[in-house]
């Protein structure tokens, strides 16, 4: 299994932001990418809806014999990472809350934690749950901002417009002088600069894709996973609809370019 691939599955094109991170602190792995482009945004769906698409993902990468699992979706990991790891009892299974819960806390010596994210990651709750177990006084306010997903596919990081949308979404946040800004989904770090601009420099800003990629090199090494050899690793990507966009669009997220080559239309079911 040393050999075999880490699947990482996202709605989109949002997941590729914790590949990257992936990809900085594990070059030597091989990679195998699946974004479900044709049914995003999943943070606007049902909760039963993400449960099922989540599992027709995690089925598509383990059909490729991947060594271990990672959400790369916060919504998906909000309904789906307890389910999936018992469905999948063989592999790992690791989603991106309870890292991204993790690092808040640690940056949060006040206790008081900010947390942006989808609709669906709103309501279901899943931040305040890992917050609170790790500080039960800690003091949570949670903004759902549905614009910033298909902003970031779109490309409108910056500008005018990112600006607007941010600036309302924010300034509540702002207001109440919250220690950290956890950014709940994974398309949101490509909003960085302006989000940085709108709630300042005295706020720090939580990225879970740097501590999820933790996490997994610490489940890889403790199951003895890692791959041998310091050979780069390959990168594959899975889409469910439009590939040339993904290539186009998916280096923003990715910070590289992606081979067209690399890339397999796919069908979920």
């Amino acid at each position: 299994m040393n050999e075999a691939a880490i699947g990482i599955f996202d709605s989109g094109m949002g997941g590729l932001t914790v590949m990257r991170a992936l990809l900085d602190r594990l070059p030597n792995e091989n990679f195998v990418y699946l974004g479900d482009t044709a049914r995003l945004p999943y943070g606007t769906k049902s909760g039963e809806t993400v449960l099922r698409y989540a599992r027709q993902a995690a089925d598509a990468l383990i059909e490729r014999d991947v060594k271990l699992l990672v959400i790369a979706c916060n919504t998906a990991s909000a309904y789906a990472l307890g389910a999936l790891q018992i469905a999948i009892p063989s592999i790992p299974v690791v989603g991106v809350i309870e890292p991204g819960a993790e690092a808040a806390c640690a940056a949060a010596p006040n206790g008081r934690i900010a947390v942006i994210a989808t609709e669906g990651t709103v309501n279901g709750g899943a931040y305040l749950r890992a917050i609170r177990q790790r500080n039960p006084r800690a003091s949570i306010i949670q903004k759902a901002c549905p614009l910033f997903v298909p902003m970031a596919e779109e490309g409108l990081t910056d500008g005018g417009i990112a600006a607007a949308v941010t600036q309302h979404y924010l300034a509540p946040l702002k207001s109440a002088a919250p220690d950290c800004l956890v950014l709940g989904c994974t398309h949101f770090p490509v909003l960085k600069n302006t989000i940085r601009d709108v709630i300042g420099s005295e706020i720090a800003i939580v990225d879970s894709a740097a501590t999820t990629a933790r996490a997994v090199k610490a489940t890889l090494e403790s199951k003895s996973l890692a791959r041998n050899g310091l050979a780069p690793g390959e990168r594959k990507f899975l889409v469910t609809d439009a590939l040339e966009r993904f290539v186009r669009v998916g280096q923003v997220f990715l910070d590289a370019a992606i081979d067209p080559a690399a890339v397999e239309l796919i069908d979920l079911h």
